[in-house]
């Protein structure tokens, strides 16, 4: 689901050593970054599939005396079949408080993800249907619930994946789902401190300009079970990716949202390498 504005120095070291490495080991690279909506593409049968990115965002007024948060993303996917894939991924997350605050700019690790998905049905030329895939996800509490690094809870998450191309250089995608227990934060971010369902939707529409750029703009939102919205996330998304090398992507992206679970303002910059 999300940079480059701000970031406290062991992110940042962090992202140039593993942008640096990805340089020098130099499959083409298929991610749905910057986009929170997924796509039905898996990691080709025993190839693996990194994306790194960062996401700087200035939170709602209801989080405050916490004004902005960093979260900086490491995924790794790995394809068991060439429509099974596994991954697992966990961000470093860094706030940025008010002054009244004796810690001015905490930063932890926070919970590890860990996910499977399934590519059931390819798409094939001549045919309405679109392609479809399942995901699972479970989310261990790896982070400090203390410091909000983490939810303390365990989550578990199903969704959906419809993908469908409307012409050969313009591609749709729609998520749905319920995560059946925990919460769907990401530090400051995102629902939290519940332990009913809460549903996910959102999607995505993506047009190839050229053979190596593209752009395109999302829709992202969940809501708890009471459906209250107000204590939901509406999230709104423009951006593309351009490919550097047949191995390396970089991805873009700026975004805005409303409600308390969402950011008011954010950017990301990220990156994407298959091995």
């Amino acid at each position: 689901m999300l940079t480059f504005i701000r970031m406290e120095r062991l992110p940042v070291q962090i992202l140039i050593a593993v942008i640096g490495f990805l340089f020098i080991v130099a499959t083409d690279a298929h991610a749905q970054l910057p986009f929170y909506t997924d796509d039905t593409d898996t990691t080709p049968k025993g190839k693996f599939h990194l994306e790194v990115y960062n996401e700087h965002d200035l939170l709602q007024s209801s989080a405050y005396p916490a004004k902005r948060q960093n979260t900086l993303v490491f995924t790794l996917d790995y394809g068991i079949t060439n429509k099974l894939e596994f991954g697992i991924n966990f961000p470093y997350l860094t706030f940025n408080n008010s002054r009244i605050v004796k810690r001015r700019n905490p930063s932890g690790v926070g919970d590890t993800q860990f996910g499977l998905k399934y590519n059931f049905y390819a798409e094939h030329e001549g045919s309405r249907l679109p392609a479809m895939a399942v995901v699972f996800y479970f989310e261990a509490p790896t982070g400090n619930a203390k410091e909000q690094f983490g939810s303390g809870l365990n989550d578990y998450w199903l969704y959906g994946i419809l993908q469908k191309s409307f012409t050969k250089k313009t591609k749709g995608r729609l998520n749905g789902g319920i995560l059946f227990s925990g919460n769907d934060s990401t530090g400051l971010i995102g629902i939290e401190s519940t332990r009913g369902q809460i549903y996910t939707g959102n999607g995505s529409l993506v047009h190839e300009f050229s053979g190596k750029l593209q752009l395109g703009a999302e829709l992202f939102g969940a809501v708890t079970g009471n459906f209250k919205l107000q204590r939901g996330q509406l999230t709104t998304q423009i951006g593309g990716d351009y490919l550097l090398t047949k191995k390396l992507t970089l991805s873009f992206a700026l975004l805005g949202g409303r409600f308390t679970a969402s950011p008011r303002l954010g950017a990301h910059l990220g990156f994407a390498y298959d091995f």
